[in-house]
């Protein structure tokens, strides 16, 4: 049975659930904790690493997107103690990402003819495009956009500026209670993915994967290298707990993790 969810997104990135919103929808799917993962962004309304708010557990956590050589890949950082070094980087990745998303939306309304609603704001992504040309006039629904419009290599996708590995790293090991990899069967090349995790502290092993996914080779990373297995639902929508850690597993996150704080 999932208990904790470790791969949550709100508002402050480009999930749908307010941040406020989290203990309530946590409860519903019967979860003792989650990790706030926000795409390069710190939660303003979390002052400690981890805390504890109207029962539920909740890790201050961020998925920073690094440019490991080959490819790109996520890192996730857990029980975060911000410092100015990651304050100053989130903001240089988030004013990147709100002239990138102009870009982006510049092109698709000059191909679609459509007029677009998009706010511009700090943790605007993707996402916030994606819906925006869902909801206009263009006969395009959300995973179609993805699919032919915004999409890596499609015609209007702007690559964004982003930390090399190693910087990264540094960044969220001087911030964070432990560092691992998001998502490693994603990626394009799951086995260059998988050899970083040489010089992380984890890696996640739950996560809602196609149904033919190999997770042996996540577990044979985590016998190789002494890894913290994480695991989380990535949910952007209102739903938590697809998929995540079992109470035995969240227990030994939960000894690589601050005491939390209690609100």
């Amino acid at each position: 049975m999932v208990r904790a969810d470790l791969h949550v997104h709100t508002t402050v990135s480009d999930g749908e659930l307010d941040p406020e919103a989290v203990p309530a929808a946590a409860r519903q799917a019967g979860l003792d904790a989650v990790a706030i993962t926000d795409h390069d962004r710190l939660q303003p309304d979390l002052d400690d690493p981890v805390v504890r708010r109207d029962g539920l557990t909740v890790v201050h956590g961020i998925e920073l997107r690094v440019d490991a050589g080959s490819q790109r890949v996520d890192l996730l950082g857990y029980g975060l103690e911000p410092t100015a070094d990651l304050e100053a980087a989130c903001e240089r990745i988030q004013r990147d990402r709100i002239e990138r998303a102009r870009t982006i939306v510049e092109c698709v309304e000059d191909r679609l003819g459509a007029a677009l609603g998009v706010d511009f704001h700090p943790g605007v992504g993707r996402p916030h495009v994606a819906r925006a040309i869902a909801e206009s006039d263009a006969d395009l629904g959300y995973q179609e956009a993805f699919e032919t419009l915004i999409g890596d290599d499609d015609p209007c996708f702007v690559a964004r500026e982003i930390p090399d590995f190693e910087t990264g790293r540094r960044l969220l090991e001087e911030a964070a209670a432990f560092v691992g990899l998001a998502h490693p069967l994603r990626y394009r090349d799951p086995d260059h993915a998988l050899e970083l995790t040489a010089e992380l502290d984890a890696v996640e092993l739950a996560y809602p994967y196609d149904h033919d996914a190999d997770l042996g080779r996540v577990r044979r990373a985590i016998d190789r290298h002494g890894l913290l297995a994480t695991g989380g639902s990535d949910a952007h929508g209102r739903r938590l707990g697809i998929t995540g850690l079992d109470a035995e597993a969240f227990e030994r996150v939960r000894k690589r993790l601050p005491h939390p704080a209690v609100e």
